[in-house]
């Protein structure tokens, strides 16, 4: 929950809704990351006949993701990345973000790229939010999972998956009855736990000094964080979410899939964050879609082929029409000359490059949003499968303004794994 915000409260930390005339200088504002698990085969995203580079205004999108046929103006289809180097299997886990190796178990060895943006981009209170979807069972037993992102070496950063812990964060000193009182008993344990921990922490040497000051601190900043939207209160009860029955009496885990997309959204929306990371499936192997009569759930549908697979074409659907709501709700709020959308770029993909026991060959992406033109967009690339998802990364970060010619990959690495340098000008306008 680390997330070093300064105290200051005023309506710069609210870019989204102050409404500035200024308008984006010519990067995003805002970046979503939205991977599911089990991989992304690319013959359920590259339109029927498209095998080279070209526009899509002709193109009929596949099944799976037809509901952003209306948006392909929006749209950039990218095949031929790859992910080798990240040795994927059943998910290189924080190596999907991070480009570099990884594993189950394995803690991520650098910062990842939602959380490299969170640093550069229009500062928020919460400037980074990760969203965890999962089966229902998973959910509940362990609501807060790390998997995907990471501040830094050794530095995992929680994912959400029980949306009423989440509203309790988000919304709880607004809130009234139960809520409330649930809100006020965490908070006064967490203040509690944070008092307990420095005391403890002061008698320590070492390491084990370093480890508790740690966990000092990330007590604090949840405090802190608890503190800071309280003084907003007014400014955030035009975004809190009606709470219904898919909260507390959810018939199957989609319930609390697109409650949990609704608070990530409202958070978007109010401007309290700046960078949403959705994990379905949370990196890993597992994830559960009943509310879409799909009954296989977890590995087993790793092994099943994605094209043409009526299961799969529900769960991508399912994604999609996720997709199709996050734009929608972003084009409805105004922002400097145009709309929230105009200065937001959304990037799909899997933590699983193409399938299940993959060596991360290639690595299908989609984008979608133009940042102002920024992005080309409307359009179908297929890239040589040279050049590492680090690059797109190094693209995403140049476009926010940030100067590099190659993320979190060294320069060893670079001659084994990546034929270029900087930015891939396939994708940036």
């Amino acid at each position: 929950m680390g997330v070093g915000v300064g105290a200051a409260i005023g309506s710069s930390l609210f870019p989204a809704v102050a409404r500035s005339a200024t308008g984006s200088s010519g990067g995003p504002k805002r970046v979503i990351f939205f991977l599911q698990n089990q991989g992304f085969d690319p013959a359920t995203c590259i339109p029927v006949g498209m095998r080279n580079s070209g526009s899509l205004a002709n193109a009929r999108l596949p099944e799976p993701i037809a509901a952003l046929e209306p948006y392909k103006e929006r749209l950039h289809i990218i095949n031929g990345l790859h992910g080798l180097h990240t040795t994927p299997s059943h998910s290189p886990f924080f190596g999907a973000l991070g480009g570099y190796r990884g594993s189950d178990g394995v803690p991520p060895s650098g910062p990842t790229i939602d959380y490299e943006l969170s640093k550069v981009l229009p500062p928020t209170l919460l400037p980074h939010l990760c969203i965890g979807m999962d089966s229902m069972e998973n959910m509940k037993a362990k609501p807060t999972v790390a998997n995907l992102s990471a501040s830094g070496a050794g530095q995992p950063i929680f994912m959400h998956s029980n949306p009423n812990h989440l509203y309790q964060m988000l919304y709880g000193g607004i809130s009234e009855g139960e809520i409330r009182r649930q809100h006020e008993a965490r908070s006064s344990m967490f203040d509690r736990i944070e008092q307990l921990a420095s005391a403890k922490g002061g008698t320590l040497q070492g390491a084990e000094k370093q480890r508790y000051g740690q966990f000092v601190h990330g007590f604090n900043d949840i405090n802190g964080l608890r503190n800071r939207l309280g003084k907003v209160s007014s400014h955030l009860r035009q975004f809190a979410p009606r709470v219904d029955d898919r909260y507390t009496q959810p018939q199957f885990e989609t319930d609390w899939h697109d409650v949990l997309l609704d608070l990530g959204i409202s958070a978007l929306k109010s401007g309290t964050t700046s960078v949403l990371t959705i994990g379905s499936g949370r990196g890993e192997i597992f994830g559960a879609w009943k509310g879409l009569g799909v009954t296989e759930q977890g590995h087993n549908l790793g092994h099943m082929k994605q094209p043409d697979n009526p299961i799969w074409i529900k769960i991508r659907q399912y994604n999609s029409r996720m997709l199709v709501r996050l734009m929608e709700q972003l084009e409805s709020v105004p922002e400097g000359s145009g709309t929230m959308m105009d200065n937001t770029l959304i990037v799909y993909t899997s933590n699983n490059a193409d399938k299940q026991h993959t060596n991360g060959a290639t690595w299908p992406v989609m984008l979608l949003g133009n940042c102002n033109g920024t992005f080309k967009s409307g359009r179908f690339t297929q890239l040589d499968g040279t050049r590492p998802i680090n690059a797109l990364y190094t693209t995403i970060l140049r476009s926010a303004g940030v100067h590099c010619d190659r993320f979190n990959m060294s320069e060893q690495f670079a001659k084994k794994f990546d034929s270029g340098t900087g930015p891939l000008k396939e994708v940036l306008a």
